[in-house]
């Protein structure tokens, strides 16, 4: 049975329309609190606790205190962490031991989205089980727990510099950033008052950018999911490397002197081939839209690669399954499981740097022997309840465009998970042949549903 508000990356949607309402983000505290008080079978007057971290989001206000309240009513204890990243809110809920940690974002979405995420107190996502069991707990009418076992709040005043000191830990103690001038766009999100400081830390000039949110203005054309913002301020201030985040610092792109972008792909093949290297490189897992080229890379790396479903939840499952540590997305979500238990966009470019301060050579350099393949990827919306698995037509479009790419190139049609649209997407060696090919797949769908 699919979930009723879970989606791959917890619940999320437009504030102010459900389920992103203070009525429905209370009851869901409560019922996530109901699940961990009857989980954990505490002593007698012992209360379960929790960590809530959130993005500058003008909503996170409101939508923190429908958390706290919630998870009060359950007879659970809160820890406010303020802003502060997503993977910081996993590392710190693990460092306290913890029951869970909450995180009030939408990530690289506008400001007028939001979403609750939650982690366990081992720091990675809730497994599907224990979100469906909330959700059960959601259909059920809210109560509140006696006065005399109601939950306490409290702010954890040191949880920046709780995760600065983490994120600094991740890098080889015998190297430094001294000499380098960064340029860090924090996209006016949760690392803007983090990311600037570990990096400056270890040793970097640094020339932040995207670290004044006023609420409204989180990813708005800054941060990870807009690096042209960033490719001006390296060239402008000539920064030898700039640093991308969203809003929620879990992904990363980056920029070279030169204004070059790298994402996710290039950026996990830096760090895999350093791993490589030192003999640490077990095997890889992209998704379903890493490129082609960079399944070569890996492959002529002499390591495994495997495909998970788009979404870090997805590749944080196949590396658990595989028993890997190493993974990530094109979208800049990259996963060091040897450094953290989840994504997290400034250990990202912690390793990235590590593995071109041992190496002394330039991003380009690092990616000399990456190269990607042509990919054309179009959108065609659906109307509601059309099977598009189901036409023949289009199995038959799909089936001629593989022949023509035999191993030169693969067809992938993906229905999104967040709009009514199949994406069509076609990569291979002959750029004019895959624009092709795609336009002639995309065309049959939409006579399909027309």
């Amino acid at each position: 049975m699919g979930r009723k508000y879970f989606g791959t990356d917890g619940v999320r949607g437009k504030v102010g329309d459900a389920p992103i309402t203070p009525e429905f983000v209370m009851k869901l505290g409560y019922a996530a609190g109901v699940t961990l008080v009857a989980r954990e079978k505490l002593p007698a007057g012992e209360h379960p606790a929790v960590l809530i971290g959130k993005d500058t989001r003008i909503s996170g206000y409101m939508l923190e205190a429908a958390l706290e309240a919630g998870f009060a009513a359950a007879g659970v204890d809160v820890m406010l962490a303020g802003p502060i990243p997503t993977p910081a809110v996993a590392y710190l809920t693990r460092a306290l031991r913890l029951q869970a940690g909450v995180v009030i974002s939408a990530s690289h979405n506008p400001f007028y989205d939001n979403g609750i995420k939650f982690f366990s107190a081992g720091g990675t996502k809730l497994p599907d089980a224990l979100e469906a069991e909330i959700e059960a707990h959601l259909d059920e009418p809210m109560g509140c727990v006696d006065s005399t076992r109601l939950g306490k709040a409290r702010r954890i005043s040191d949880a920046a510099g709780r995760y600065i000191e983490f994120c600094k830990s991740t890098f080889p103690n015998e190297l430094d950033l001294r000499g380098l001038r960064i340029a860090v766009d924090c996209a006016h999100g949760a690392a803007y008052q983090i990311a600037p400081n570990v990096f400056h830390e270890l040793g970097a000039e640094v020339l932040p950018v995207g670290v004044e949110p006023n609420g409204l203005n989180i990813n708005d054309g800054v941060g990870a999911t807009r690096p042209e913002n960033l490719c001006q301020a390296v060239l402008a201030q000539g920064a030898d490397l700039g640093i991308a985040l969203d809003g929620d610092a879990d992904r990363l792109i980056m920029v070279d002197h030169r204004g070059e972008i790298y994402d996710g792909d290039k950026l996990l093949y830096v760090i895999a081939a350093a791993r490589h290297a030192e003999g640490k490189l077990d095997g890889v897992v992209g998704t379903l839209m890493s490129n082609l080229g960079f399944e070569h890379a890996i492959s002529r790396l002499g390591s495994p690669f495997a495909r998970a479903k788009v979404g870090d939840r997805y590749v944080l499952e196949l590396l658990h399954e595989r028993g890997w540590k190493l993974g990530g997305e094109n979208s800049g979500h990259i996963i060091c499981l040897d450094q953290h238990s989840t994504g997290d966009g400034i250990v990202s470019a912690l390793q990235v740097l590590a593995a071109l301060k041992q190496q002394g050579i330039s991003l380009a350099e690092a990616c000399a022997d990456l190269v990607f393949y042509p990919q054309k990827l179009i959108n065609v919306r659906l109307p509601a309840g059309f099977d598009w698995r189901a036409d023949g037509g289009i199995a038959s479009a799909q089936g001629r465009a593989e022949e023509a790419l035999g191993d030169s190139g693969r067809v992938l049609l993906r229905p999104s998970g967040t709009e009514p649209l199949l994406r069509v997407m076609v990569e291979g060696r002959d750029g004019e042949l895959v624009e092709r090919l795609a336009r002639d797949i995309a065309d049959v769908v939409q006579h399909a549903v027309a």
